[in-house]
């Protein structure tokens, strides 16, 4: 049975309270190397058979094709990806007290990154990152916002709920299943406000200075871009006198970082999203920021738009959404981000400064440079590579599921 989310105020009992096994996955031969080395996912094609009659959500523990205990996880026969493992112990149960365990190592983190300040947004949890594969939790100025993104942490959600709420005591609770995710794991999607009310007008974020209104019902994700907040920063230092595009803006947050924190003559931010358009001028306007326009536009063509103008722009910003999930998609991905970086070099000023990122997690860091390289070559511009950057310090890399690390974000100059 598809779960649901539980109210807050009276959540029923979760069905495996003991955290203990109800069944084992037997791998195929010669498939053990990366769960030995503690990575999360288990895939179908991994798989030789499940013994027991474990149900979909149900704790499983994961074997090799030689009997050899590996690791404990949980059971998903709707996914293609079948088991996420959470723990290499075999004596220990994945019970309330693991769970609450996990949770608070993540916040500790983020307490200690100084991220919890009182208009503060961070990212409190990231999933298999945190050791918590398919739970997303954003802090935003006292309310929480969870992306519930795999059956394991949906069907577990009157579990994890009285503990997130005992040691944040959030104003409000808003848990999400995006619809992608819920055709993925084959759940149900959910928007689902569990606990309080968000303010209606958007929660008051302050980053480096800047307020930001984050609309945590209506936005993209969970409402804001979290894991791009130090890169903002850095590619301020560049902007100062420039005239700058900010391609993708969403609520324009490189915009205003290059207006009021790096000093840009001029910034013209455009994003496809009325929305995000509409909430992008109201936060130039709670910041007081003059020399920022913002308009609706597709990215492509806008820099068609401005081709004949030859090369208007000192410094451009291209904040793209993801080209592809995974590495199936990656030629067409970085085919994609070749004419995007292309034509973006063709508009910017000998000098110009090129801030470009990819949140593709399938297109890899070396993938990334050498499409950079092929940019260079077809424009006969020499591209400098200054910064080499990720997410923020709240969005860490696990060493053993590399695919955390999706961000890619490169501050060049284009001579």
């Amino acid at each position: 049975m598809t779960p649901n989310l539980a109210s807050l105020t009276d959540p029923p009992a979760p069905t495996d309270e003991a955290g203990l096994p109800a069944g084992r996955v037997i791998l195929k031969p010669r498939k053990a190397l990366p769960f030995l080395g503690r990575h999360p996912w288990v895939f179908a094609s991994a798989i030789a058979r499940i013994e027991g009659e474990p149900d979909d959500g149900d704790v499983v523990d994961l074997f090799s094709d030689r009997e050899r205990f590996i690791a404990r996880g949980v059971l998903n026969q709707r996914s293609g990806l079948r088991v996420r493992l959470y723990r290499w112990e075999e004596d220990q149960p994945l019970d309330a007290a693991f769970w609450r365990d996990r949770i608070e190592r993540a916040i500790a983190l983020r307490r200690r990154l100084g991220l919890l300040a009182p208009h503060a947004g961070t990212r409190l949890i990231y999933s298999e990152a945190d050791g918590l594969s398919g739970l997303v939790a954003d802090w935003f100025a006292g309310h929480l916002v969870l992306q519930l993104n795999s059956l394991a942490m949906a069907s577990r959600w009157p579990l994890l709920a009285p503990i997130l709420i005992e040691l944040l005591s959030p104003q409000s609770v808003t848990a999400r299943i995006e619809k992608s995710i819920a055709a993925e794991e084959g759940i149900e999607p959910q928007h689902e406000v569990a606990l309080g009310s968000p303010p209606p007008e958007g929660v008051l974020l302050e980053e480096h200075g800047i307020q930001y209104r984050v609309d945590l019902l209506g936005g993209q994700k969970t409402g804001f871009y979290l894991d791009q907040r130090d890169n903002r920063l850095a590619a301020a230092r560049y902007m100062e006198g420039r005239r700058v595009l900010d391609l993708f803006c969403y609520t324009g947050a490189f915009s205003l970082a290059a207006a009021k924190l790096g000093g840009a003559a001029e910034v013209i931010g455009v994003d496809s999203s009325k929305k995000a358009i509409a909430a992008a001028e109201a936060n130039a306007e709670l910041n007081g920021v003059a020399n920022v326009r913002f308009s609706v536009g597709e990215g492509f063509q806008t820099m068609e738009k401005y081709q004949p103008l030859g090369q208007p722009f000192e410094a451009i910003v291209l904040d793209p959404p993801k080209f592809t999930r995974t590495r199936k998609g990656v030629r067409a991905a970085l085919q994609a981000y070749h004419r995007l970086n292309r034509r973006a070099v063709e508009l910017l000023t000998p000098g110009g400064v090129l801030v470009t990122c990819s949140c593709s997690g399938g297109v890899l860091r070396e993938d990334f440079l050498e499409m950079l390289s092929g940019v260079a070559q077809k424009t006969g511009r020499d591209i400098q590579l200054l910064e080499q950057r990720g997410a923020a310090p709240d969005h860490p890399v696990s060493a053993t599921c590399l695919e955390t690390e999706y961000l890619k974000c490169f501050i060049c100059r284009v001579t």
